[in-house]
């Protein structure tokens, strides 16, 4: 699903004949201006009734004759039409270039990429901030605290910072957020029983935000992993299996309580089996039909995750998350994913990561109506922010880049800590 293309450049001007280099639009430029002057000669002495002669300036407007249209049309009848500019001087090729004749070809691509506009009216991909939403970690504290591993994001306090925080993402048209909590330790327990407490950290920042906010679109987190003393999305059995089914059944109320705090959209990001039907289930016999299920229908194994453990502080205490999270080697597995996600009453599927992924967000565009999402992880975010810092890389370019290519593979959404910093470059603000 395409949407309306902005036309900011992050800065860059487009009008010195140069593009605007960020593959979303064009801004008007400014700075290069024209001028039109007209001389009137007198019919009697001159054939020719006013000629239109082009200048560097454009600052004074043609002058009308007040001539009525019959007026005007018989005069280019008598042979008096007015000049217009000439036709400019073919541009000289540098010296040295050899001369050939042309290659006897029918089809040209270049042909439609030769001028910004050109390049903006077939631009076949478009970015804007209604594609976004903002992951924003949260804790009990009142002061935001930096993340190290994530320059540039916080851990907001939940009255405060984050109604900020989600106060400047609307101001340039993000508005969905979803949210992840820094649970204190002291709550954490191997059953993961915090995650449906409905006076919990995240229920009271939904009904905060909802209460400031009222149409601001809320998804959530469901998996246990934040809550849980073992730092695994399941309960760990003593051998260290972690078990589906009691997962799940914990999974369903955590998924209640957030649609009852005013959550409008729960994600499962567990990868639990037969979690989505559950959850549908579960949500509809509440009374909460209404409330939407991203699932993360093909979430992997990946390396990526790094910083985001970090933030929340909940990297596994043992073992790792590949009984459960799919084998970055598999691409055919997420169509399996993807079938049972659609069977069971998920109404968004996700990619988690996002640009590593990108044949696998294709792969499920090509074979589901549904809309589509794709996480563009911690892992990816920190990468364009050291390269950026380091002046290996243009942050802004690479990161507007990275985006589209998510929406090019398929991607109707965006789950990017660039949210806000990627709608202001969008939107033509000055970092």
């Amino acid at each position: 699903m395409a949407s309306a293309m902005f036309t900011a450049p992050c800065g860059v001007r487009s009008a010195e004949g140069a593009d605007c280099q960020n593959y979303v639009g064009l801004r008007p430029n400014t700075g290069l201006k024209f001028n039109a002057s007209v001389t009137v000669k007198t019919a009697m002495n001159a054939r020719r009734l006013f000629a239109v002669r082009a200048s560097e300036k454009r600052d004074e407007s043609i002058k009308k004759l007040g001539m009525t249209d019959a007026e005007c049309e018989a005069a280019v009848v008598a042979g008096n039409a007015p000049d217009a500019p000439p036709v400019p001087p073919k541009p000289a090729s540098p010296a040295g270039t050899p001369v050939v004749s042309s290659l006897p070809l029918s089809r040209r691509p270049r042909r439609n990429r030769r001028t910004p506009a050109m390049r903006a009216s077939f631009q076949e991909t478009n970015l804007s901030p209604g594609n976004f939403v903002y992951p924003l970690f949260i804790h009990e504290g009142e002061e935001d605290t930096p993340i190290g591993a994530m320059p540039g994001c916080y851990r907001l306090g939940w009255r405060h910072g984050l109604i900020e925080e989600v106060g400047k993402a609307r101001d340039v048209g993000v508005n969905s957020v979803v949210l992840f909590p820094k649970v204190p330790d002291a709550l954490k327990t191997p059953t993961g029983d915090e995650a449906y407490n409905d006076n919990g950290l995240v229920p009271r920042a939904i009904r905060l935000l909802k209460d400031k906010y009222p149409d601001l679109v809320i998804y959530t987190d469901v998996a246990l992993d934040p809550y849980s003393s073992d730092g695994h999305d399941g309960i760990v059995r003593e051998d260290g299996v972690i078990l589906n089914d009691e997962t799940v059944h914990q999974l369903c109320k955590q998924a209640v309580s957030q649609a009852r705090a005013g959550a409008d959209v729960v994600s499962p990001s567990d990868m639990m089996d037969g979690r989505v039907g559950a959850i549908r289930a579960a949500l509809d016999a509440e009374g909460f039909q209404h409330v939407s299920i991203m699932s993360y229908t093909a979430k992997y194994a990946s390396s990526f995750y790094g910083p985001f453990r970090e933030a929340l502080d909940s990297n596994p205490r043992f073992g790792d998350k590949k009984t459960y999270q799919m084998n970055p080697a598999n691409y055919r597995e997420a169509l399996v994913e993807l079938r049972a996600d659609e069977a069971e009453g998920a109404d968004i599927l996700l990619v988690k990561p996002g640009l590593p992924y990108l044949d696998v967000i294709r792969l499920l565009r090509d074979n589901s109506p549904l809309p589509i999402a794709a996480y563009q992880v911690s892992g990816e975010y920190s990468m364009i922010k050291a390269g950026g810092v380091l002046k290996m890389i243009d942050e802004e370019r690479v990161m507007m880049e990275s985006l589209m290519c998510l929406r090019r593979a398929g991607a109707d959404i965006i789950l990017t800590y660039f949210a806000l910093q990627a709608a202001r470059c969008l939107c033509g603000e000055k970092r």
